[in-house]
């Protein structure tokens, strides 16, 4: 292979690492024309110890063999001079999440409060169960330490602002509390020093922790083998003063790892900020771990966070990039899913439509579906395997439906899932004696052709996908289901597998329903974009079933979470707890909040390399109702009110929305301030694939011109013995393709149905249904 000049600082490369497949997308200048950009794409097997060590590394180890065209051998250092970035996403925090893999750490919170984070919320997900299984917590111990801040006053006081500690604008006290309560002497119900807190509250410090104590106490954890902590003290959010303390002598005694819960999201709910805490401190470590032995792949450069050198960044679970420094479990719990969510949503959204966009991304084990309406839709409280996080993540759902979700007959009940044949054993045609899967359902009904799919099966893993196999497994249990039911209701082998398709399709479908549906939004008033390695098969007829016209699947859509990491935005955000009404007189403070942050924020992205136009801010307020617990983060659009940032009319929008009533007569309580800074990547990804469909010339696409028929099954046709298979990479921008046809590639597999009609366009297959 000859070595070709790359200039140094060109190639840009994006690893998304799942959970069965490392999906590389990277590109580089072309040496012919260096004004275009030519694009490589590399998958391999996440995990493959026989061969490498860490699969990003090998597949960027790949791509730079094929970008300059020289050797590298396996094991060497790989220099970095001709690499722009590299973007990482990454299940590593997930798995260990979910596996209850994490690092062993102590947690660390206020005494009387020991079994807090054990009791919860009184929450009960299985309210019938007769015999409950908790999930244990995920901290080894506990260190109570005796400190002790309370807020002045009471929460429901009617006459709160009138009674409160009043302060000038350097937080001195001008005049003491006088609701209910109050000793009649000092400034507060009671003895203790009375500051100022940053949501504004007034905070009386009943007791500092005594430091000498807390020290003996970390010594005696450290000498216990633990070296990561989660510091949970009550009303930190808006008094981090003895969490900060108790954070640093804890690093001075040689903890790697403390997760300060005041500084990983300064909310209010002690509950759900401490779990969070022991959340990162149970998965930084392991992240940091898997990231060192990625560093160690490369040279010095790599790492050292210079403006000259390459930059290594990394997909959070909002859907931002964030650097290294700003990178930890916490924030990467969805890495690896929102890549995927960028992507569609990116290259599906046209500005001038705005029609709303539901992606699908149908896996080996699970099915996630979201939702994109010009923004990511965020939640800031999620379960992930029992455990209730606070933190920023796109608005996720996965059900337990995919590829390998197990077929079985019970009870008269055909059933796909929740079960999943996984890669080992797999489904039965991957000849390993694995159970029925919606694999072998799609390869029996015709809809995967075992001569275009991998030979990658059997003892030699040199074999194709084994027919026989799902077709004799499914006669047996054709005959089962046969034989429970009358002579007239008996079914044939087709009807039989495509009602389990059916039964697989309805689950998909599901959590669609509860994005759209069920928060008010018609679902046939949408686009579907799918990807992921089975979703071809099952699109059509998912949009079928929700009344959607348009489906659309980009060329990249079986690596689409990589592809979304080249496409994806810098992020930074600040947040700050606040307790105050929203009323006109405070509206200019929290105004002049959110300037202050936004400054903050635009400093910060400037460090990184974004300034100017590149850089666009989201200004946010977390506001509810008075006597309510359910904050709204709330973004305020021009067409709010009086169109001058009126949170006020935005919230009453957005509440109304969501439960679809208002309380007329109660305040609006502001919990939180926040600002979202974006440092833009590109300025403009061109034209969207409805411009792209509007102007280009169609023309239908001669049978001839198809590499082979099949014989496929369809629902309401039967099967179609000469169904057209076409080469994906053989046919041209205008191409249509009229169902029933089959379109296929190295990665994927497209079903269209009877009444579809496909369009290729330069990034897309764009299919209509009638």
């Amino acid at each position: 292979m000859p070595a070709k000049t790359i200039p140094d600082r060109s190639i840009r490369i994006c690893a998304d690492r799942g959970g069965t497949f490392c999906d590389v997308h990277a590109s580089f200048p072309d040496p012919e024309n260096p004004n275009e950009r030519k694009e490589i794409v590399v998958k391999l097997l996440s995990q493959d110890p026989a061969n490498y060590k860490d699969a990003p590394t090998e597949g960027i180890r790949r791509v730079l063999e094929i970008a300059t065209g020289e050797k590298i051998p396996r094991g060497t250092t790989l220099n970095t001079d001709k690499i722009d970035y590299i973007r990482l996403s990454t299940t590593v925090a997930t798995n260990a999440l979910l596996e209850r893999k994490g690092h062993k750490h102590a947690l660390l919170i206020t005494r009387g409060f020991r079994d807090l984070l054990l009791i919860g919320n009184q929450s009960r997900p299985k309210i019938f169960d007769l015999n409950i299984r908790r999930p244990p917590p995920l901290y080894s111990g506990v260190l109570e330490v005796d400190e002790r801040v309370t807020l002045v006053g009471y929460t429901s006081d009617p006459k709160a602002e009138e009674h409160a500690v009043q302060f000038d604008e350097n937080g001195k006290i001008t005049r003491g509390y006088r609701g209910a309560g109050w000793d009649g002497q000092g400034n507060a119900e009671g003895p203790g020093e009375v500051v100022q807190g940053l949501s504004g509250e007034a905070v009386r410090i009943m007791q500092r922790p005594d430091m000498v104590k807390v020290r003996e106490d970390l010594q005696k954890l450290y000498d216990d083998g633990y070296r990561s902590i989660a510091i949970v003290f009550c009303h930190s959010y808006t008094y981090p003063e003895h969490e900060l303390q108790v954070a640093a002598l804890a690093r001075t005694l040689g903890f790697t790892h403390v997760s300060a819960s005041s500084q990983l999201l300064p909310m209010i709910k002690m509950v759900p900020r401490g779990v969070s805490s022991t959340a990162d401190a149970y998965l930084t470590p392991v992240l940091r771990e898997y990231l060192d032995g990625f560093f160690a792949g490369f040279d010095e450069k790599l790492r050292d966070g210079k403006v000259r050198s390459p930059r290594v960044e990394f997909m959070g679970s909002d859907g931002g990039l964030l650097d290294l420094n700003n990178f930890s479990g916490l924030k990467s719990i969805l890495s690896g899913p929102a890549g995927g969510v960028v992507g569609y949503a990116l290259t599906s959204w046209d500005e001038e439509k705005k029609i709303p966009v539901i992606g699908i991304d149908v896996g080996g084990t699970s099915t996630d579906v979201s939702r994109f309406a010009g923004r990511y839709e965020v939640v800031y409280e999620t379960t992930t395997a029992g455990v209730t996080i606070q933190s920023p993540q796109l608005d996720i759902n996965t059900v337990a439906a995919g590829g390998g979700s197990c077929l079985t007959f019970r009870n008269g009940l055909f059933l796909a899932g929740p079960h999943s044949a996984g890669a080992e054993p797999g489904p039965a045609c991957y000849r390993k004696g694995g159970p029925l899967a919606v694999t072998d359902a799609n390869l029996v009904l015709g809809r995967l052709v075992p001569d275009y799919f991998p030979k990658i099966f059997g003892k030699s893993e040199k074999e194709p996908l084994d027919i026989e196999a799902s077709r004799s497994a499914f006669d047996k249990l054709a005959a089962e289901i046969n034989a429970s039911v009358s002579d007239e209701k008996k079914k044939d082998l087709d009807e039989i597998v495509y009602g389990f398709i059916k039964v697989a399709n309805e689950t998909m479908c599901r959590p669609i329903r509860a994005l759209t549906e069920a928060r008010g939004y018609a679902t046939s008033k949408h686009i579907l974009a799918s990807f992921g390695g089975a979703g071809g098969q099952h699109a059509c007829e998912i949009a079928q079933l929700l009344g959607i016209k348009t489906v659309l699947i980009h060329h990249y859509s079986s690596i689409l979470s990589a592809y979304g990491l080249a496409l994806a935005d810098r992020a930074y955000e600040l947040q700050e707890p606040s307790s105050t009404f929203y009323t006109p007189e405070n509206r200019n403070t929290l105004k002049a909040r959110l300037d202050k942050l936004d400054a903050q924020v635009r400093e910060e992205l400037g460090r990184q390399g974004f300034e100017g136009s590149r850089v666009h801010a989201e200004r946010m307020l977390n506001m509810r109702f008075e006597g309510t617990d359910t904050a709204l983060m709330v973004l305020p659009t021009p067409a709010d009110g009086d169109g001058n940032e009126d949170f006020e009319a935005a919230f009453k929008r957005v509440y109304k929305a969501e439960f679809g009533f208002l309380l007329e007569n109660k305040s609006i309580i502001v919990d939180d301030v926040k600002v979202r800074g974006i440092g833009k990547t590109f300025d403009s990804l061109g034209d969207s694939v409805f411009k792209e469909v509007e102007r280009i010339e169609k023309r239908p696409v001669d049978p001839e011109k198809a590499d082979s028929t099949y014989s496929v099954y369809f629902d309401g046709v039967g099967r179609v013995k000469d169904t057209p298979v076409f080469l994906l990479t053989s046919l041209h921008v205008g191409d249509t393709v009229k169902g029933p046809a089959m379109i296929i590639d190295n990665t994927q597999t497209i079903v269209i149905i009877p009444g579809a009609t496909a369009v290729l366009t330069s990034k897309h297959l764009y299919i209509t249904l009638e």
